[in-house]
């Protein structure tokens, strides 16, 4: 059973490794909305790394962001969190501490950093879309979001079956504590012939 945990585990750790790379790759983190517009004649989305445009023929333009320094500091926070994100033959003890190590590792690593950095810019996105001051184009939460999320999700779960197997109790014969009392010998009287 704990080789299943585990296999199944790595196998959620990859792909939400796979699920978060695609949604920092995605440019759609945040997307202009429709509510309350007459004629839409472009669509404005974003990303942690760039602003597009595109027009109602469908030719999209993009800014990559030029200072790092002139971007709100939930962007700056969101970049650093999503840049953390790494990619991670013994005998049988160092595999399973490679996999409680794994499983330890996996959750703060990609998950936790994933998750909020989710949650932090949709956090922003629908504070900026509710407040009357905002611009006048306002936006709503895109699909760059919820793959993030997903992987963030996959990662924990992996993470937890990686951690689950050594959990379990081993069937090894154990060694007599040192706070027990030896037993004495049962003496069982027999009978002699005599």
């Amino acid at each position: 059973m704990s080789t299943a945990l585990e296999t199944v585990g790595f196998f959620l750790g990859a792909i939400s490794w796979l699920i978060t790379g695609a949604a920092l790759a995605n440019d759609y983190w945040k997307i202009s909305t429709v509510s309350g517009s007459v004629i839409i004649s472009n669509r404005q989305y974003e990303n942690l790394w760039h602003s597009c445009a595109e027009d109602s023929t469908g030719v999209a333009t993009a800014e990559t962001f030029e200072s790092l320094l002139a971007l709100p500091g939930y962007i700056q926070a969101c970049r650093a969190l999503m840049i953390c994100i790494k990619i991670g033959s013994a005998g049988d003890e160092t595999k399973a501490k490679m996999a409680v190590g794994g499983g330890v590792a996996l959750p703060p690593g990609r998950s936790i950093c994933a998750i909020v950095t989710a949650s932090w810019y949709a956090a922003r996105v629908v504070n900026d879309f509710y407040n009357p001051l905002y611009g006048i184009t306002r936006f709503e939460l895109g699909a760059g979001l919820y793959m993030c999320w997903a992987g963030g999700c996959l990662a924990l779960l992996g993470g937890a079956m990686l951690f689950a197997p050594a959990r379990e109790p081993h069937l090894e014969p154990k060694a007599p504590s040192p706070h027990t009392a030896p037993r004495a010998p049962v003496m069982v009287p027999t009978a002699h012939s005599g």
